[in-house]
């Protein structure tokens, strides 16, 4: 279980400073022209869409389960932006496991100004079943691929 996981169980959810945080960063994306608005930086939508991919797919990995929808995002808070040519980093870190549910959160920054562009503090990613209902999943804490491996 991750420390925001621990404070999570013990004191519930609270407002976390990430900038004091060693987020783990999975993906990185190149900004290209159709990825710009008409400000010439990126599009908030397009790294929306990119957020949340990269959520779904690290909560089909974890949860085992590749029917995983976005349920909740917190409030959503731009601190900066990039530009073309600039390459962005996304990290994800669990904050919880529920039953039916994974709860994320989220840092993107611009890899070339060192500047942290977003920062989403509570996404839930819940797993669905066959009948497109939340199924459990079972499972308590992140799982590497070392830890597949090995069992």
């Amino acid at each position: 279980m991750s420390i925001f996981g621990l404070i999570f169980k013990i004191f519930g959810f609270i407002k976390l400073n990430l900038n004091n945080y060693k987020m783990r960063f999975h993906t990185r994306k190149w900004v290209k022209p159709e990825d710009l608005n008409p400000n010439s930086t990126l599009f908030g939508g397009r790294l929306l869409a990119w957020i949340d991919e990269e959520l779904a797919l690290y909560s089909v990995v974890q949860l085992q389960n590749n029917k995983v929808v976005t349920k909740h995002m917190t409030e959503i808070n731009f601190r900066s932006s990039a530009r073309q040519g600039d390459i962005v980093e996304i990290g994800i870190d669990v904050v919880r496991f529920g039953t039916t549910s994974i709860t994320l959160m989220c840092q993107v920054r611009n890899m070339m100004t060192r500047e942290i562009i977003i920062t989403i503090d509570s996404i839930t990613m819940v797993g669905l079943g066959d009948d497109g209902k939340p199924i459990v999943h079972g499972k308590t804490k992140i799982e590497y691929i070392n830890d597949r491996i090995n069992d």
